[in-house]
């Protein structure tokens, strides 16, 4: 059954939320997170994304405390290998230690002759962000992160099972509110704007 789409007309709250919106870092998060109810309807809201050619070039790794636990200890191993700075290791690890709920958002590219990988990457990009506002008009805390472990070939394959040629487009951190982080200088639109007329 498919939902009819109402005509537009202005909606202040949404534009205001837009203007207003503001990631809570993980720091600022509790570990209570929605339960999965509400995040399949964050990530139905997330799914709602530019997709030229319905390729749906991304998918959905849930990350419960338990997953997040196991994936911290392997950014020690796989990091302390790699030779990375320790501080820079458990600083990486303690992300996933104290999250309550990630959702690693899979960029997964398909052969198309029509659409490029840096379209789909595109929408999957589109779909991090969507997924962060969604959880953020829900009421919860959420913050998109990426790193070295979002390209990572031992990392993806040993820790999320990816298949050749994915990777991670965000780790998406959604959890309870805990602090209100300061709102930080937003751009100057005029310095960014060009208006062309003819």
């Amino acid at each position: 059954m498919s939902v009819e789409t109402p005509p537009l007309s202005p909606n202040p709250e949404a534009m205001d939320f837009l203007l207003t919106r503001r990631s809570r870092p993980p720091r600022m998060q509790g570990r209570t997170a929605p339960d999965r109810e509400t995040l399949k309807t964050m990530l139905t809201a997330a799914a709602r994304v530019p997709d030229h050619g319905k390729l749906e070039p991304w998918r959905f790794l849930v990350l419960d405390r338990a997953a997040c636990a196991r994936l911290a200890d392997l950014t020690r191993q796989i990091g302390t290998d790699k030779g990375l700075a320790p501080e820079r290791i458990e600083k990486d690890a303690t992300g996933f230690a104290e999250a309550g709920l990630i959702v690693a958002v899979v960029f997964s590219p398909k052969p198309s002759d029509k659409i490029p990988e840096r379209e789909q990457l595109m929408s999957a990009a589109a779909a991090c962000l969507s997924l962060v506002n969604a959880a953020l008009a829900s009421g919860w805390g959420a913050c998109w992160l990426t790193g070295w472990r979002a390209t990572d070939p031992d990392f993806l394959t040993r820790g999320l099972d990816l298949f050749p040629g994915e990777s991670i487009a965000g780790f998406i951190h959604i959890g309870e509110e805990a602090r209100v982080p300061p709102d930080r200088p937003r751009p100057d639109i005029d310095t960014l704007t060009s208006w062309i007329t003819t």
